[in-house]
């Protein structure tokens, strides 16, 4: 089971004060880096991180770590394009499993990582399995092997949902709280979560 952190987003609702969420700190750590340690705190190998805007100070923040830092040189194009450059990463092809999560979501656990592996492998691995909050979809995802080259064609702002949906795979919902649904897109919502901004 690999583990895919998605860095790369230009932060655009962050607003003209020049903060990016992702190095905004919580308990004295850069969320990016604190995300990465969620990661590779769970059951998780190995874990790539796919990074895009400022990525020269998202990458000095994973200093230390063994996550595998991977440059999208189109992500200003959107999401699809960071899907589609994180999968085609070796270490992400080779794995039976691939949990994507997107670097901005403090409040998720190693346990809850954990517990998404653990639906995974009980129900055979070909399934797609995701974080839910009573019954409201969220992050992070699973992704089977199956669905590994449909995620490498992916492309501008369009993410992995909509492929989820059409995909034909069932889809397992393990209920996380409200973690699952905890991203920190405005300077708002990175104070209200608990983090200090930084430029």
């Amino acid at each position: 089971m690999a583990g895919l952190l998605l860095a790369a987003g230009e932060a655009r609702r962050m607003g003209s004060g020049g903060h990016h969420k992702l190095l905004a700190e919580f308990d004295g750590c850069a969320l990016v880096r604190r995300s990465a340690q969620t990661l590779l705190s769970s059951r998780l190998c190995p874990v790539v991180v796919v990074t895009g805007h400022r990525h020269r100070q998202i990458e000095a923040e994973l200093q230390g770590l063994e996550v595998e830092a991977h440059f999208n040189p189109a992500y200003t194009t959107g999401m699809g394009s960071s899907l589609a450059r994180g999968f085609s990463h070796q270490a992400i092809a080779e794995a039976d499993g691939t949990l994507v999560m997107l670097a901005d979501m403090p409040a998720i656990t190693p346990d809850h990582i954990d517990r998404l592996i653990q639906s995974f492998r009980q129900h055979g691995g070909n399934v797609i399995v995701r974080a839910s909050c009573n019954g409201q979809r969220g992050n992070p995802v699973i992704i089977p092997k199956a669905l590994y080259d449909a995620m490498r064609h992916l492309s501008g702002d369009s993410g992995a949902r909509s492929l989820v949906e059409r995909s034909e795979l069932p889809i397992i919902d393990v209920e996380t709280g409200p973690a699952a649904l905890l991203d920190v897109d405005t300077p708002e919502a990175v104070i209200r979560a608990g983090g200090v901004l930084k430029n």
